[in-house]
């Protein structure tokens, strides 16, 4: 009985940047829990933890389209999409080039609306679908040389709760995740040494998150237990941001 509001056997799940990463992890996670993964990505996944895979420029509208075309003429119907895709620039505010501006804004922000927009289109005639956007701490506060990143996370948070207000009447839950420094790959490279152990020091927990708690909380997410949670920003940041 409980075991049904924790299932995902037989969803067919859609994750952008799921070659590396958070994605990579959630892909793992879905897998596991019997769900049919599709990634979508630039480069291909290291890991065989998925179903199938496209090529993906998620800043290329023709190319979302044509993928998302493709699974639900495949599989008849697409159940969840995990906007994890993202890069971070880091620079001083009055260096940052448009160039890096631009390229955050569009990889973080315009690319999760438009797979948003596509998939949601599928989720209304088909009355359900659940969307988890990866956010970030940094969308909620603001740290030093983030700034396109900042704005970029906090405009998936916002659109995350106007999705979730106008899609509601249709069964569709959009919440969004933000985490503290994630133990990524990337993630070890950009915080590393000194740097590393002084923003640990801010935070409560005494530790960066681990790429395993960011997936199982996006496995929730995506369960029928969490049918009555929308338009959330699960902050996953140890108690930095409560401070």
């Amino acid at each position: 009985m409980i075991e049904q509001y924790f299932s995902l056997k037989d969803k067919v799940a859609i994750i952008t940047g799921g070659a590396s990463g958070i994605g990579q992890e959630i892909a793992k996670f879905y897998s596991e829990k019997q769900a049919k993964v599709i990634i979508l990505d630039r480069q291909p996944p290291k890991l065989n933890n998925f179903d199938s895979f496209y090529e993906v420029d998620v800043t290329n509208e023709k190319d979302v389209e044509h993928a998302i075309e493709q699974i639900i003429e495949r599989d008849k119907k697409i159940d969840i999409l995990v906007n994890s895709a993202g890069i971070v620039r880091l620079e001083n505010a009055e260096s940052l080039s448009l160039m890096d501006w631009q390229q955050t804004l569009d990889i973080n922000l315009t690319a999760v609306y438009r797979l948003c927009q596509v998939v949601g289109k599928h989720f209304i005639r088909q009355r359900s679908g659940k969307i988890i956007n990866l956010a970030s701490q940094a969308g909620v506060i603001a740290l030093d040389k983030h700034l396109a990143y900042c704005v970029s996370k906090a405009g998936v948070i916002s659109l995350t709760k106007v999705l979730a207000i106008e899609w509601g009447p249709f069964n569709i839950q959009v919440n969004a995740i933000s985490p503290t420094v994630v133990m990524t790959e990337l993630g070890k490279q950009a915080w590393s040494g000194e740097i590393a152990e002084q923003m640990k020091q801010k935070i409560p927990m005494r530790r960066f998150a681990e790429p395993e708690e960011i997936a199982a909380a996006a496995v929730f997410l995506a369960t029928s237990g969490a049918d009555m949670i929308t338009g959330e920003n699960l902050v996953i940041d140890g108690g930095y941001t409560v401070q």
